[in-house]
């Protein structure tokens, strides 16, 4: 028996080039249905040629796309069963809510009484009920974000394709509305695929999530899998803070010149003379900076040659004072070697 979800997009070595710029270079991917999927990356690494690529507002240089086993390669937007939310809503601002959610239902000629009963449930859905003769200007950013997610939704597509559509918002909201996404999207069961340079967005909400890098994948996998084991040093540095260490500095910790990349929460700051156990490593260093955050502080261990690890603390009874007083203090650092991850240092 094969419990294997059915494959909702399909990337079979999908390169896009613009010129002598490769965008997507020879891209594999396998979304599932049901999933919620993010792909991550900074500006500029592929992630938003890619979906747009499954949308249809480009078409592959070489390669194939399939939805559902479909082939829809070539197929105009049109015809492909998604819909797209973008970071600017693209709400009419002529229309009130209703109109602006119920468009698309009319332009495919839905009966008025299924559009009245379809646009109902998806305001209850996005929690906009009440709200429908506003017009666009009259809601704040996260209520606009709701209409144009609404919009989408009420077409029932198989698949959700969201560009940064939480860029707008201020990190209050933006919070919120990553917890509210989740949930609609476990409530209306369709495959949801986000394209976000946050990698707190894409820890937060994914179910599994792909790293772009200079138009390639870097890692696939599932947020622990990815932040507790990152494949790449590239990985490692933008999806979190981590200390990736090599040559002479991984050598006098580990033993061995092979990179490998420690997160800060991992480093306990103990007093220089503390005693390192079998199990464990161990570096002397001085505390070269002190960033207090409120719910913790992040320290800057200089351990020689100009090298410096990130640690990051809780602040569970310190106060600024305390924390801001660590500068200069020599200290010992010292982690459980089961949280050394080796990685592919590209550079």
């Amino acid at each position: 028996m094969n419990d294997q979800p059915a494959v909702a997009v399909r990337f079979r070595d999908v390169s896009r080039h613009f010129g002598d710029v490769k965008a997507v270079d020879h891209l594999n991917l396998d979304i599932y249905d049901k999933e919620f999927f993010s792909l991550l990356g900074p500006s500029g690494s592929g992630k938003t040629t890619s979906l747009r690529l499954i949308a249809g507002f480009e078409h592959p240089s070489e390669g194939v796309i399939e939805l559902y086993g479909q082939n829809v390669t070539r197929l105009p937007p049109y015809e492909r069963d998604v819909n797209t939310v973008f970071q600017d809503y693209a709400l009419f601002p002529h229309m009130n809510i209703w109109q602006n959610i119920a468009y698309g239902l009319m332009v495919k000629k839905v009966p008025k009484k299924e559009r009245e009963i379809r646009v109902a449930d998806v305001l209850e859905m996005v929690r906009l009920k009440g709200l429908e003769k506003r017009k666009p200007s009259q809601l704040s950013g996260g209520q606009r974000q709701r209409v144009a997610l609404a919009r989408a939704l009420v077409n029932h597509p198989h698949v959700l394709l969201l560009d940064e559509p939480l860029g707008a918002l201020d990190l209050k909201l933006r919070q919120q509305m990553q917890i509210e996404l989740k949930a609609i999207q476990q409530r209306v069961g369709i495959t949801f695929i986000y394209v976000t340079h946050d990698q707190e967005e894409a820890l937060t909400m994914s179910d599994r999530l792909a790293v772009f890098n200079h138009g390639k994948i870097e890692q696939v996998g599932t947020p622990s899998e990815v932040y507790e084991n990152p494949a790449t040093s590239f990985v490692a540095s933008f999806v979190g803070i981590s200390n990736i260490l090599s040559g002479a500095a991984a050598e006098k910790i580990t033993g061995s010149a092979q990179p490998f990349s420690i997160r800060p929460e991992k480093i306990r700051i103990c007093p220089p003379d503390s005693t390192v156990s079998d199990d464990s490593c161990g570096i002397n260093g001085t505390v070269r900076d002190v960033i207090y955050l409120g719910v913790n502080t992040r320290y800057l261990i200089e351990i020689g040659d100009g090298i410096d690890i990130n640690v990051v603390q809780q602040n569970l009874e310190a106060t600024s004072m305390d924390v801001l007083a660590a500068r200069g203090r020599p200290v010992k650092l010292i982690w459980q070697k089961t949280h050394n991850r080796h990685v592919i240092n590209e550079g």
